[in-house]
Order: C-alpha cells, then sequence, then structure tokens
C-alpha cells in the first residue's frame, strides 16, 4: 500500500516532499492508516482530531486513543470539542451537516495557523463507490457521478487509491490499532445502508463490482474533460460579458445548440443553479419577458430576447447623504461636485455631467435606488413622468433598472444618474448658482 499512495500522491500532485501537511485523525483505520502512511513516506505531518461529543464515552475513548497513539510518532498534534448538538439546532442543518461544517472549519484554521500546505483526508476508493451510488439515487448530472476529487481546494484525499481491504491489510502488517465507530455498523445513515446492505447486494451479483465501478468513474472522467472543454467554447458564444459578473445568454443563440436544456445545464452549474431551476428556465426559452429565476448568489433575468445573469444584491431602500459642501464620494457610484457662478458655466453635452440650479436644492442631497411609483419631470419636458415608464421608453434592461441610481433633493428626483436630469432644477436665465456634478468611470 506504501508504494500506491506514494505513486498516487506524485501522479496527482497532492504536495510535494518539502510540504507540511495537517492529517484528520479520528482514529478508525482509516486515518490511522493515513496519517501512519504519509509519515513512513516522510513527510511532515501535525494530527488534528475533532472530539464532536455524540457518542458518549466512546468519543472520549476516540480521544484518547489519538491521544496516546500520536504521542509515540512524535509529531504535533492538536485537538478540538465541538458541542455538535446545540450547534446543528443553533444552524437548523442535520448532524451529519453539522459535524462536517465544524470539523472542515476547524481544519481550515489549523492549516493557515500552522502553516500546513494543505489538509489530507481518509477517503478510500470505498468511499468513491458509495458516492458514486448515492448521487446515482439522487439523480445525479456527470459531475455528480465522477466521485470524490483526490484534491478540492486545499482538501487532498492521499487514499483514493486503496480500497478499505487494502487499509486493513496495512494496519495488520504494521500491527497497527484503530478504534471502530459503532454507528459504521448502523443502517440508520444513508452511506451506511450502501455500504452495509446495498453493495454487498451487488457484490453477490458481481464479486468485482466495487472495481468495475471505479473503472465506470475514471470513464466518466474523461468524459467530464471532454465535456468541460466543449462547454468552454459554448461559453465564449453564449456568454457575453457585459461589466463585472454580468453576463448576457442570447436566447436565439441558445436555441441554435443541439441541446440547450444541457448547455444552460452546463453554464448555470457553476453558479449553483438547480436542476430544477434550470428545467424552468429551459420552459422559459418561449415565454414571456420578466421571468426571473434565484439560485444562491445569482439572478438570472429573461429580459426580451437576452437571459442577463447577475450576482444577487442585497435587499433593502439603503440611501446615502451627501452633504453641503462635499466635493467627492465614492460610495454607491463616484461622484463629483463643483459648484460655479453662472457667469463660469460651460456645458459639456454628456449623460455623465448634469447642471443644476444651487438654490433649489435642499441639503442633505440622498442617494437611492429607483422604487415603483418614483416619477420625475425629464429634462426639456413640462408634465411629470414615471420613472417605470421611462424605463420601458428607453428600453431599460431588469438588470439596468436594478442598477439604476437617484440623486434626490428632499422627496424629488433632480438626477437620474448617468441620465437624465430633473427640468425642474434645470440651469435658467435667473441662476445664480450652479451644482456640477460629475459621474466619474
Amino acid at each position: 500500500m506504501k508504494e500506491l499512495v506514494s505513486q498516487f500522491i506524485k501522479q496527482e500532485r497532492l504536495f510535494s516532499p518539502k510540504d507540511k501537511i495537517a492529517v484528520g485523525v479520528s482514529g478508525g483505520a482509516d486515518s490511522v492508516a493515513l496519517l501512519a502512511v504519509l509519515c513512513e513516506l516522510g513527510y511532515d505531518c501535525i494530527a488534528l482530531h475533532c472530539n464532536f461529543h455524540l457518542r458518549g464515552e466512546e468519543s472520549m475513548r476516540d480521544e484518547h486513543f489519538v491521544t496516546q497513539w500520536v504521542k509515540t510518532l512524535n509529531i504535533p498534534y492538536r485537538k478540538v470539542d465541538f458541542e455538535t448538538e446545540a450547534y446543528a439546532s443553533e444552524q437548523k442543518i442535520s448532524i451529519e451537516m453539522a459535524a462536517r461544517e465544524l470539523r472542515y472549519r476547524w481544519f481550515a484554521e489549523q492549516k493557515e495557523e500552522l502553516g500546513a500546505s494543505c489538509i489530507a483526508i481518509a477517503h478510500h476508493a470505498d468511499d468513491v463507490v458509495e458516492t458514486f451510488l448515492i448521487n446515482l439515487t439522487r439523480g445525479s448530472g456527470i459531475h455528480g457521478l465522477t466521485g470524490i476529487k483526490p484534491k478540492n481546494g486545499e482538501i487532498v484525499r492521499p487514499l483514493l487509491c486503496v480500497s478499505r481491504k487494502d487499509i486493513l491489510q496495512y494496519l495488520k502488517e504494521k500491527g497497527l490499532q484503530h478504534v471502530e465507530d459503532s454507528t459504521n455498523q448502523e443502517t440508520i445513515y444513508v452511506r451506511n445502508k450502501f455500504r452495509n446492505t446495498i453493495i454487498p447486494l451487488f457484490e453477490s451479483i458481481n464479486p468485482s463490482f466495487k472495481e468495475s465501478v471505479v473503472q465506470t468513474i475514471a470513464n466518466l472522467r474523461n468524459a467530464e474533460e471532454f465535456l468541460e472543454e466543449k462547454t468552454e467554447e459554448s461559453q465564449k458564444k453564449i456568454m457575453i460579458p457585459k461589466g463585472e459578473e454580468v453576463w448576457h445568454l442570447p436566447i436565439a443563440q441558445l436555441k441554435k445548440e443541439k441541446n440547450p436544456k444541457f448547455l444552460l445545464y452546463e453554464l448555470l452549474r457553476p453558479f449553483k443553479f438547480t436542476p430544477a431551476t434550470i428545467k424552468n428556465v429551459v420552459n422559459a426559452l418561449d415565454g414571456p419577458s420578466g421571468k426571473t429565476f434565484q439560485s444562491a448568489d445569482y439572478t438570472l433575468q429573461k429580459d426580451r430576447e437576452v437571459f442577463i445573469l447577475s450576482p444577487k444584491e442585497d435587499e433593502g431602500t439603503e440611501q446615502f447623504d451627501i452633504q453641503e459642501g462635499t466635493t467627492e464620494i465614492r460610495v454607491p457610484v463616484h461622484l463629483t461636485f463643483e459648484t460655479l457662478k453662472a457667469e463660469e458655466l460651460q456645458i459639456e453635452k454628456e449623460k455623465r455631467f448634469c447642471y443644476l440650479d444651487y438654490d433649489q436644492l435642499t441639503f442633505p442631497l440622498i442617494i437611492r435606488k429607483w422604487e415603483m411609483g418614483d416619477y420625475f419631470v425629464p429634462f426639456g419636458m413640462k408634465g411629470k413622468k414615471k420613472l417605470s415608464d421611462y424605463f420601458v421608453d428607453k428600453q431599460f434592461s431588469l438588470y439596468q433598472k436594478k442598477q439604476t441610481w437617484l440623486l434626490l433633493s428632499g422627496e424629488q428626483i433632480v438626477w437620474i444618474i448617468g441620465e437624465r436630469s430633473d427640468n425642474r432644477y434645470r440651469v435658467t436665465s435667473k441662476t445664480k448658482k450652479i451644482l456640477k456634478i460629475s459621474l466619474m468611470a
């Protein structure tokens, strides 16, 4: 097993011989084998143990075992205690998810504090098979069926090249003890049901079932690489950058593709849109404008002939005050302010400049986003116009509307920033003092 792991580390470029490795050690067979083989290979290791206090005396037994064993290895060791049940209740998540969050957060903290290059976890080939089957039952796409990756960010898995059987044989050969988690024999958890009940049934049909699944996963990974290449090519054609983290996806172009549904899934998956949401997006291809779809961090809006993908914005009616005498602000937009005498005025006819009759203004001025019911008197006109109607006339997209900031004096709009000023505050022959506002790039 030592040689297999050594070759795998080099092949997958998990870490170098000079790197410091933080190793998660529960005391079970897998983690004991992981730490032992890495130490045997000469790597600079630090052992990390989490006590989740979920199994009473058994949890304390595990901690004691790891603490005593690590002493014999003469390597750095750190442990932590978690009130896992309380955390799960507070966060309203499952015990399993709570333990996972607590563990990986602490591992990441220790990695930084100790100057380690990565965090080694004891997943092995059997875990890959179990994950494949679990994802298969959930209706996963190709990415979910490619199993656990050898490297994912700062997490590395040096034992993915060996089976549980190999691990137990290695421990036997080295005379190494380990502790057993009694819950591993229970079938109340999904993974344990696959491990203890379902996989043995498959093996009764095909004794080489696990090896067959591992080979299937290897084939799927090759297909995944090819798919990612093709998706990247399509992304360049279909996802048109329109600013910072904003893209337009032309619907006509999407429809030309052989499989719009699959392509949309691949394009939107990195933005955490669920398969169910993407199915609704596909159904909206021929639907009316205005549909909005949400992921955890992004919004996809159908606006006429395009889908607009953009980061979610914080909800609320945040406003910013501008005190009299202010010469520059940078939040929420970059503006400069200059006070001029009437005789100094030289008008620059660009939308990024606004000229207002200073004496008509009430300070502090206010900047906020537009709200339904807002209206103004467009420069050069006499009658009021709703902003919603103005946006329609100007063919503003849904995204453009959300990005629009207004400058107000009291409760009256004086400038749709970067767009159009209000006629009531225009400079006239009677104006003595002018406020020039410039929208900076």
